[in-house]
Protein backbone atom coordinates (compact mmCIF):
# COMPACT_ATOMS: atom_id res chain seq x y z
CA UNK A 1 0.00 0.00 0.00
CA UNK A 2 0.91 4.23 -0.50
CA UNK A 3 1.55 5.32 3.03
CA UNK A 4 3.59 8.59 3.98
CA UNK A 5 6.10 7.91 6.54
CA UNK A 6 8.76 8.14 8.97
CA UNK A 7 12.05 6.69 9.39
CA UNK A 8 13.67 8.62 11.85
CA UNK A 9 12.33 11.69 13.85
CA UNK A 10 12.35 14.93 12.83
CA UNK A 11 10.82 18.46 11.12
CA UNK A 12 8.52 17.76 8.10
CA UNK A 13 11.09 17.19 5.90
CA UNK A 14 11.59 13.23 6.93
CA UNK A 15 8.34 12.73 5.77
CA UNK A 16 8.51 10.10 3.15
CA UNK A 17 6.36 8.74 0.58
CA UNK A 18 5.86 4.99 -0.53
CA UNK A 19 5.29 1.67 -0.48
CA UNK A 20 4.87 -0.24 2.73
CA UNK A 21 3.14 -3.60 3.74
CA UNK A 22 -0.77 -4.16 3.79
CA UNK A 23 -2.37 -4.86 7.07
CA UNK A 24 -4.29 -7.85 7.84
CA UNK A 25 -6.95 -8.33 10.48
CA UNK A 26 -6.55 -9.71 13.78
CA UNK A 27 -9.29 -11.57 15.45
CA UNK A 28 -11.66 -8.53 16.03
CA UNK A 29 -10.04 -6.41 13.95
CA UNK A 30 -11.39 -5.12 10.37
CA UNK A 31 -9.43 -3.70 7.45
CA UNK A 32 -10.38 -0.48 6.23
CA UNK A 33 -9.44 1.07 2.79
CA UNK A 34 -8.93 4.53 4.23
CA UNK A 35 -10.75 7.15 2.06
CA UNK A 36 -9.61 10.38 3.92
CA UNK A 37 -7.46 11.03 6.80
CA UNK A 38 -6.89 14.74 8.72
CA UNK A 39 -3.32 16.36 10.09
CA UNK A 40 -3.52 16.71 13.83
CA UNK A 41 -1.57 18.86 15.98
CA UNK A 42 -0.63 15.26 17.63
CA UNK A 43 0.75 14.07 14.18
CA UNK A 44 3.92 16.58 14.08
CA UNK A 45 4.49 16.38 17.93
CA UNK A 46 4.45 12.68 17.37
CA UNK A 47 6.83 13.14 13.82
CA UNK A 48 8.85 15.27 15.97
CA UNK A 49 9.34 12.86 18.46
CA UNK A 50 7.56 14.72 21.32
CA UNK A 51 5.98 12.08 22.98
CA UNK A 52 7.90 9.98 25.72
CA UNK A 53 6.11 6.60 24.64
CA UNK A 54 7.43 6.55 21.41
CA UNK A 55 11.04 6.70 22.44
CA UNK A 56 11.79 3.11 21.56
CA UNK A 57 9.34 2.78 18.36
CA UNK A 58 10.32 0.66 15.40
CA UNK A 59 10.66 2.31 12.58
CA UNK A 60 9.11 3.18 9.72
CA UNK A 61 6.07 4.61 11.28
CA UNK A 62 3.22 6.14 10.01
CA UNK A 63 1.80 9.43 11.19
CA UNK A 64 -2.12 10.00 11.75
CA UNK A 65 -4.80 9.26 14.12
CA UNK A 66 -8.05 9.78 12.40
CA UNK A 67 -10.05 8.47 9.01
CA UNK A 68 -12.97 7.27 7.04
CA UNK A 69 -13.13 4.56 4.60
CA UNK A 70 -14.37 1.34 3.66
CA UNK A 71 -13.87 -2.22 5.21
CA UNK A 72 -11.94 -4.90 2.79
CA UNK A 73 -11.80 -7.41 5.13
CA UNK A 74 -12.86 -8.63 8.37
CA UNK A 75 -11.06 -11.11 11.51
CA UNK A 76 -12.78 -13.47 13.34
CA UNK A 77 -15.48 -11.99 15.83
CA UNK A 78 -15.01 -8.48 14.64
CA UNK A 79 -18.82 -7.40 13.56
CA UNK A 80 -18.83 -5.40 10.44
CA UNK A 81 -19.19 -6.90 7.74
CA UNK A 82 -17.13 -6.43 3.85
CA UNK A 83 -18.37 -3.18 2.35
CA UNK A 84 -19.56 -0.98 5.82
CA UNK A 85 -18.61 2.62 5.14
CA UNK A 86 -16.89 3.63 8.36
CA UNK A 87 -15.44 6.17 10.48
CA UNK A 88 -13.16 5.89 13.65
CA UNK A 89 -10.22 7.36 15.75
CA UNK A 90 -7.50 4.67 16.35
CA UNK A 91 -7.12 3.02 19.71
CA UNK A 92 -4.91 5.90 22.37
CA UNK A 93 -1.12 6.04 22.35
CA UNK A 94 -1.81 4.43 18.12
CA UNK A 95 -0.43 6.26 15.25
CA UNK A 96 -0.75 5.07 11.21
CA UNK A 97 -3.85 6.95 9.14
CA UNK A 98 -1.62 8.53 6.76
CA UNK A 99 -2.06 5.34 4.39
CA UNK A 100 -4.30 3.73 1.91
CA UNK A 101 -5.23 0.35 4.76
CA UNK A 102 -5.16 -0.10 8.75
CA UNK A 103 -6.17 -2.11 10.60
CA UNK A 104 -8.16 -1.67 13.61
CA UNK A 105 -10.52 -3.26 16.18
CA UNK A 106 -13.72 -2.85 14.65
CA UNK A 107 -15.00 -1.80 18.36
CA UNK A 108 -13.63 1.70 17.90
CA UNK A 109 -14.88 2.10 14.63
CA UNK A 110 -18.63 3.13 13.41
CA UNK A 111 -20.98 3.23 10.39
CA UNK A 112 -20.36 6.21 8.63
CA UNK A 113 -23.93 8.22 7.87
CA UNK A 114 -24.97 7.98 4.62
CA UNK A 115 -25.20 12.24 4.47
CA UNK A 116 -21.61 12.38 5.66
CA UNK A 117 -18.76 12.00 2.95
CA UNK A 118 -15.40 10.35 3.85
CA UNK A 119 -13.83 13.87 3.63
CA UNK A 120 -16.17 15.31 5.85
CA UNK A 121 -16.53 12.42 8.29
CA UNK A 122 -12.60 11.70 8.76
CA UNK A 123 -12.73 15.93 9.46
CA UNK A 124 -15.02 15.67 12.34
CA UNK A 125 -13.59 12.01 13.80
CA UNK A 126 -11.03 13.25 16.55
CA UNK A 127 -12.34 16.43 16.50
CA UNK A 128 -15.89 15.48 17.27
CA UNK A 129 -14.31 13.01 19.87
CA UNK A 130 -12.04 15.61 21.63
CA UNK A 131 -15.06 18.24 21.50
CA UNK A 132 -17.63 16.00 22.89
CA UNK A 133 -15.19 14.31 25.62
CA UNK A 134 -14.44 17.66 26.84
CA UNK A 135 -17.46 19.86 26.87
CA UNK A 136 -20.06 17.43 27.39
CA UNK A 137 -18.17 14.23 29.53
CA UNK A 138 -16.10 16.30 31.41
CA UNK A 139 -17.13 20.12 31.70
CA UNK A 140 -20.69 18.85 31.95
CA UNK A 141 -21.88 21.63 30.29
CA UNK A 142 -25.53 22.63 30.81
CA UNK A 143 -28.02 24.12 29.14
CA UNK A 144 -27.82 28.64 30.53
CA UNK A 145 -24.41 28.40 31.06
CA UNK A 146 -21.57 30.39 29.53
CA UNK A 147 -18.16 28.99 28.35
CA UNK A 148 -15.47 30.44 27.04
CA UNK A 149 -13.65 28.60 24.08
CA UNK A 150 -10.18 29.72 23.45
CA UNK A 151 -9.02 29.18 20.35
CA UNK A 152 -12.73 29.18 18.16
CA UNK A 153 -11.20 28.95 14.44
CA UNK A 154 -9.47 25.40 15.39
CA UNK A 155 -10.91 22.17 14.14
CA UNK A 156 -11.51 21.13 17.87
CA UNK A 157 -12.56 24.25 18.84
CA UNK A 158 -15.01 24.63 16.03
CA UNK A 159 -17.17 21.40 16.35
CA UNK A 160 -16.88 22.65 20.20
CA UNK A 161 -18.70 26.05 19.58
CA UNK A 162 -21.16 24.18 17.41
CA UNK A 163 -21.86 21.65 19.77
CA UNK A 164 -21.92 24.14 22.79
CA UNK A 165 -24.95 25.46 21.27
CA UNK A 166 -26.73 22.38 20.34
CA UNK A 167 -26.56 21.87 24.23
CA UNK A 168 -27.78 25.03 25.12
CA UNK A 169 -25.36 26.79 26.19
CA UNK A 170 -23.94 31.12 25.82
CA UNK A 171 -20.65 30.74 24.12
CA UNK A 172 -17.66 33.25 24.00
CA UNK A 173 -14.49 32.42 21.78
CA UNK A 174 -11.29 34.24 20.42
CA UNK A 175 -9.52 34.07 17.63
CA UNK A 176 -7.68 36.68 15.38
CA UNK A 177 -9.74 39.47 13.28
CA UNK A 178 -9.71 37.68 9.83
CA UNK A 179 -11.66 34.79 11.73
CA UNK A 180 -14.42 36.95 13.02
CA UNK A 181 -17.22 36.17 11.12
CA UNK A 182 -16.26 32.11 10.31
CA UNK A 183 -16.98 31.99 14.39
CA UNK A 184 -20.16 33.78 14.21
CA UNK A 185 -21.26 31.59 11.22
CA UNK A 186 -20.58 28.24 13.50
CA UNK A 187 -22.60 29.87 16.56
CA UNK A 188 -21.06 32.17 18.92
CA UNK A 189 -22.42 34.56 20.68
CA UNK A 190 -19.31 36.37 21.60
CA UNK A 191 -15.95 36.85 19.59
CA UNK A 192 -13.18 38.73 21.27
CA UNK A 193 -9.91 40.02 18.73
CA UNK A 194 -7.02 38.56 20.99
CA UNK A 195 -4.48 40.51 19.27
CA UNK A 196 -6.92 43.98 19.87
CA UNK A 197 -8.17 42.66 23.04
CA UNK A 198 -7.00 40.95 26.24
CA UNK A 199 -10.36 38.44 27.09
CA UNK A 200 -9.39 38.31 30.80
CA UNK A 201 -10.39 42.03 30.80
CA UNK A 202 -13.63 41.62 28.64
CA UNK A 203 -15.01 38.25 30.22
CA UNK A 204 -16.12 37.14 33.30
CA UNK A 205 -18.20 34.99 35.10
CA UNK A 206 -17.78 31.98 33.10
CA UNK A 207 -19.16 28.81 34.18
CA UNK A 208 -16.76 27.02 31.89
CA UNK A 209 -13.47 27.55 29.97
CA UNK A 210 -12.60 24.90 27.17
CA UNK A 211 -8.84 25.74 26.01
CA UNK A 212 -7.47 24.97 22.56
CA UNK A 213 -4.53 26.95 22.71
CA UNK A 214 -2.33 26.29 25.78
CA UNK A 215 0.78 28.14 27.08
CA UNK A 216 -0.12 31.81 29.04
CA UNK A 217 -3.38 31.51 27.44
CA UNK A 218 -4.49 28.30 29.13
CA UNK A 219 -2.73 29.64 32.41
CA UNK A 220 -5.43 32.96 32.28
CA UNK A 221 -8.12 31.58 31.54
CA UNK A 222 -8.87 30.62 35.21
CA UNK A 223 -9.47 34.63 36.00
CA UNK A 224 -12.74 34.42 33.45
CA UNK A 225 -14.39 31.42 35.71
CA UNK A 226 -16.50 32.59 38.13
CA UNK A 227 -16.37 30.61 41.53
CA UNK A 228 -16.95 27.16 41.49
CA UNK A 229 -16.17 27.04 37.81
CA UNK A 230 -14.07 24.47 35.56
CA UNK A 231 -12.23 24.63 33.05
CA UNK A 232 -10.73 21.84 30.64
CA UNK A 233 -7.24 21.95 28.74
CA UNK A 234 -6.58 19.72 25.52
CA UNK A 235 -2.77 21.77 24.84
CA UNK A 236 -1.25 21.97 28.01
CA UNK A 237 0.51 18.41 27.82
CA UNK A 238 -1.16 15.38 30.07
CA UNK A 239 -2.03 17.51 32.45
CA UNK A 240 -4.01 20.27 33.29
CA UNK A 241 -2.06 23.04 34.54
CA UNK A 242 -2.49 24.34 38.14
CA UNK A 243 -5.26 27.19 39.05
CA UNK A 244 -3.53 30.24 40.71
CA UNK A 245 -7.39 30.15 42.55
CA UNK A 246 -8.53 27.08 45.08
CA UNK A 247 -12.30 28.17 44.00
CA UNK A 248 -12.37 26.95 40.22
CA UNK A 249 -11.59 23.15 39.31
CA UNK A 250 -8.37 22.20 36.06
CA UNK A 251 -9.54 18.90 34.05
CA UNK A 252 -7.93 17.14 31.55
CA UNK A 253 -10.15 15.49 28.78
CA UNK A 254 -8.88 11.88 28.71
CA UNK A 255 -10.67 11.65 25.71
CA UNK A 256 -11.34 7.78 25.44
CA UNK A 257 -12.27 5.45 21.93
CA UNK A 258 -15.39 4.11 21.55
CA UNK A 259 -17.83 2.90 18.74
CA UNK A 260 -20.63 4.45 21.16
CA UNK A 261 -18.46 8.13 20.67
CA UNK A 262 -18.01 7.74 17.09
CA UNK A 263 -21.88 7.19 17.33
CA UNK A 264 -22.78 10.14 19.45
CA UNK A 265 -20.91 12.34 16.57
CA UNK A 266 -22.76 11.17 14.06
CA UNK A 267 -25.92 11.55 15.96
CA UNK A 268 -24.89 14.62 16.53
CA UNK A 269 -24.16 15.34 12.58
CA UNK A 270 -27.49 13.94 11.33
CA UNK A 271 -29.61 16.11 14.48
CA UNK A 272 -27.96 19.14 12.12
CA UNK A 273 -26.19 20.34 15.44
CA UNK A 274 -22.84 20.71 13.87
CA UNK A 275 -21.30 21.17 10.24
CA UNK A 276 -18.40 19.69 8.67
CA UNK A 277 -15.64 22.52 9.02
CA UNK A 278 -13.53 24.05 6.09
CA UNK A 279 -11.11 21.39 4.44
CA UNK A 280 -8.04 21.95 2.79
CA UNK A 281 -7.11 19.06 0.73
CA UNK A 282 -3.99 17.14 0.48
CA UNK A 283 -2.25 14.27 -1.65
CA UNK A 284 -0.37 11.82 0.96
CA UNK A 285 2.46 12.47 -1.19
CA UNK A 286 2.05 15.95 0.03
CA UNK A 287 2.28 15.32 3.52
CA UNK A 288 5.48 17.57 4.42
CA UNK A 289 3.12 20.66 3.27
CA UNK A 290 0.59 19.69 5.13
CA UNK A 291 2.74 19.62 8.10
CA UNK A 292 4.08 22.73 8.11
CA UNK A 293 0.82 24.44 7.80
CA UNK A 294 -0.63 22.48 10.50
CA UNK A 295 2.00 23.80 12.65
CA UNK A 296 1.92 27.44 11.78
CA UNK A 297 -1.89 27.16 13.11
CA UNK A 298 -2.56 29.92 10.91
CA UNK A 299 -5.67 27.75 8.56
CA UNK A 300 -9.35 27.36 9.53
CA UNK A 301 -10.67 24.03 9.89
CA UNK A 302 -9.21 21.10 8.91
CA UNK A 303 -6.30 19.59 6.28
CA UNK A 304 -7.55 16.49 5.11
CA UNK A 305 -5.86 13.75 2.76
CA UNK A 306 -7.84 12.74 0.03
CA UNK A 307 -6.70 8.80 0.07
CA UNK A 308 -8.77 7.89 -3.15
Amino acid sequence: MKAAYIEKFGGPEVLQYGDLPDPVAAPGEVVVDVHAATVNAADWKFRAGEYARHSNVKFPQIPGRDFSGVVSAVGDGADLKVGDAVFGVLGAGKEGTYCEKIAIPAALVAKKPDGLSHINAAALALTGLTAINSVEDTLKLQRGETILIQGGAGGVAGFAIQFAKYLGARVITTCSAANVDYVRGLGADQVIDYNAQNFTRVVSGCDAVFDTVGGDVAKQSFAVLKPGGRAAFIASGAEAPKPDRSDVTALRPPVPRSRKAMERIAEVFMAGGVKPPEVKLYKLSQAADAHRLSQSRHFRGKLVFQVR
